[in-house]
């Protein structure tokens, strides 16, 4: 209700009774506009998320210096621009998991987080949490062949629940990585991959290389595939 009040006496102030205004000297309206500037700071906003997300922190503050710095439309545009550049470079360099179960909790976690999971022997469970296009394909394949030559594993399960595109690019990149660690023996299997997704993979004919069989619903169902297959470390085909 104050803010209404303050606002309907602004609004009059301003239409009907502005020969008032006229004679107070720049300073002072100055003093009033700062005011009021700083009365929508919330200073305790900032520090907690400074703790959880600087970026945002550093968003923030960016914007308030363009706009005191250039002008609000070009401070706000400067904003804009900056928050774009973020949000591709969390794309471009995204974050990703080996995952293991630890014990006492269900499902399967970060090693990142748990360091007490546990992994399955010669299989690699890996959690890429962005979509798959141009600007991260190479870092993808190059995380996947460094597990591959370190952990050796029989098979890389790859959870795709955060995956939510495969460009052109992403896609022939799959399709020669399943290439090569076919040829060093490791089966490649994705879990938990989105039903459009899968369609989107056939479409692009990577069907003629990947095995349609090693999509699973569920990243349980593809380890007890997995646990069933039989297949000795270092033998097989995609």
């Amino acid at each position: 209700p104050t803010g209404v009040i303050g606002a309907g006496v602004v609004l009059v102030l301003v239409l009907f009774l502005n020969s008032l205004l006229a004679d107070l000297p720049q300073s002072v309206l100055a003093a009033v506009v700062i005011a009021a500037a700083f009365s929508l700071m919330d200073v305790g906003a900032l520090v907690r998320y400074g703790r959880v997300r600087p970026s945002a922190v550093a968003l923030s503050l960016v914007a308030t210096l363009g706009v005191i710095v250039l002008g609000v439309l070009a401070g706000i545009v400067l904003a804009i621009l900056l928050a774009i550049f973020l949000f591709f470079r969390r794309s471009w360099w995204p974050h990703g998991s080996v995952l293991g179960q630890a014990p006492g909790i269900d499902g399967w976690h970060s090693l990142d987080d748990h360091e007490s999971a546990i992994e399955l022997d010669q299989v690699v469970v890996y959690r890429w949490e962005a979509p798959l296009f141009f600007a991260n394909a190479g870092a993808f394949r190059n995380e996947i062949r460094h597990l591959v030559h370190h952990r050796s594993p029989t098979w890389v399960v790859l959870q795709c629940e955060a995956i939510t595109d495969i460009d052109v690019t992403a896609a022939e990149m799959l399709e020669r990585l399943d290439v090569e660690l076919n040829g060093s023996g490791v089966h490649l299997a994705f879990a938990e991959m989105r039903t459009r997704l899968q369609e989107l993979t056939y479409n692009y004919g990577l069907f003629d290389t990947l095995d349609r069989d090693h999509f699973y619903p569920t990243l349980d169902a593809a380890l007890e595939a997995v646990a069933n297959s039989g297949d000795e470390p270092g033998v097989g085909s995609a």
